[in-house]
C-alpha cells in the first residue's frame, strides 16, 4: 500500500491509480511528515514537495533524507526555477534522493522503475553545493528523469577500474577491517587503493595509503584513482558511494545477538538482499548451519567467511573469497 502527501498538487494526485492507504493534504513541517511516517510501513510514498513547508530550504529535504528511507520515495516537484535549477537538483542526488519528477507520467514511470544513482548522475555536480558552479541545464521539456546509461555500457568500461564496496549490514560486522584486508592481499598482484566514506576509522590501522573522505566529494576521490586496477570503498551509510560501486559485497555477521536487533528494527532487512552478494563475516557457522540460515531467511550466501586475524601476512580464507569474486593469482596484464 501507498502513501500520499499533496498540497498544491492534490488534484493531480488523486487519479494515480495506485492503492492508498494514507492520505495527507496541506502544508506541513517537516518533523511533522517524519513524525507520521518514519515507523509507518507502506511501499511508496509520493511527495508533493510544495507540501512541505519552505521546501526551498534544502536542509529541509536533508532532514528528509536523513530519517526516511528516500528509496520508497517519489518526489514531484513543482516544476519552477526554484526545484529545477541544477543546483537544486544536484543537492539532491548528494543526498540520496533519487526518485524526483514534475508530472504524472514521472511518476507513473519511477513507481515501477525506480532510479539508482548512475540514473541520476548527470545531475550530479560534485562541486555545486561548495562554490555554486552551475552544470548543465537538464532539458525542461524532459517527462520524467530517466536513466542515461545504458545496457551497452558496462561498469568496467565506464569507470575503467573496478570498484567493490563493502557494507556492514548488521551493526559494526566488519567492514572497515575487511576492506583493509582485502586491499592488503590484493595489492600483492594488483594496483590498489582502499576508501572509507564519512568515518575516519581507518586512522587507527596507522597506514597512510588509506583514504578516508565525505559522500559530496566520493566522485572526485573515485576520479582520482581511475587508473588503479581496483578501489576498495567501505561504503558506511553512503548511498551516493553505493552507487559508484559496481560490486558490493553485504556484511551479515550471524550471531543471534546482532541478527536479532537487525530484524527488530527493520524486519525486511534480509529479504531486501535477496540476489545480492551476502557475506557471513566474523561466522562460527558450520555448512549445515549455513544450509539452514539460507532457507530460513529465503536468500543465497555468497560467502562465509570465519574471524580473520588482520595482522597476518597470508590469509587463505580470504583468498579464497577474492578468487570468488573473479580475482586471479597474478595481475592481469590485458
Amino acid at each position: 500500500m501507498n502513501v500520499i502527501v499533496s498540497n498544491k498538487n492534490q488534484m493531480l494526485l488523486e487519479n494515480l491509480g495506485i492503492d492508498v492507504i494514507k492520505e495527507m493534504n496541506g502544508e506541513f513541517d517537516v518533523d511533522e511528515i517524519i513524525a507520521t511516517f518514519q515507523n509507518f510501513f507502506y511501499q511508496r510514498m509520493i511527495l508533493d514537495i510544495t507540501a512541505i513547508k519552505d521546501y526551498r530550504n534544502i536542509n529541509n529535504l536533508q532532514k528528509l533524507s536523513i530519517s526516511l528511507d528516500m528509496s520508497k520515495v517519489i518526489l514531484l516537484l513543482d516544476g519552477t526555477n526554484d526545484t529545477m535549477n541544477p543546483v537544486f537538483l544536484s543537492n539532491l542526488v548528494s543526498m540520496g534522493i533519487y526518485n524526483f519528477t514534475k508530472n504524472v507520467e514521472g511518476i507513473q514511470y519511477l513507481y515501477n522503475t525506480p532510479n539508482t544513482y548512475r540514473d541520476v548522475a548527470q545531475f550530479h555536480s560534485l562541486n555545486s553545493s561548495l562554490s555554486g558552479s552551475q552544470p548543465e541545464q537538464p532539458n525542461p521539456q524532459a517527462r520524467y528523469i530517466a536513466p542515461v546509461v545504458t545496457n551497452s555500457e558496462s561498469d568496467s568500461d565506464f569507470y575503467g577500474t573496478r570498484i567493490i564496496g563493502v557494507k556492514n549490514v548488521t551493526k559494526q560486522s566488519g567492514a572497515s577491517s575487511l576492506v583493509y584486508m582485502m586491499k592488503n592481499e590484493l595489492g600483492k598482484n594488483y594496483d590498489v587503493v582502499a576508501i572509507e566514506v564519512d568515518k575516519t576509522d581507518f586512522v587507527y590501522f596507522k597506514d597512510k595509503s588509506l583514504v578516508s573522505t565525505i559522500t559530496s566529494e566520493i566522485g572526485t576521490v573515485i576520479n582520482k584513482y581511475k587508473n588503479k586496477d581496483i578501489i576498495l570503498v567501505d561504503i558506511n551509510n553512503s548511498l551516493v558511494a553505493e552507487g559508484f560501486c559496481q560490486d558490493v559485497l553485504y556484511l551479515v555477521e550471524p550471531t543471534i545477538i546482532k541478527l536479532q536487533k537487525l530484524m527488530t528494527l527493520n524486519a525486511a532487512a534480509l529479504h531486501n538482499l535477496k540476489n545480492k552478494k551476502i557475506i557471513l563475516n566474523q561466522s562460527l557457522l558450520s555448512s549445515n548451519d549455513v544450509a539452514n540460515f539460507e532457507y530460513e531467511a529465503r536468500i543465497k550466501v555468497f560467502y562465509n567467511l570465519p574471524p580473520l586475524n588482520e595482522r597476518d601476512k597470508n590469509i587463505p580464507e580470504l583468498n579464497n573469497l577474492l578468487i570468488k569474486l573473479g580475482f586471479t593469482k597474478q595481475k592481469s596484464n590485458t
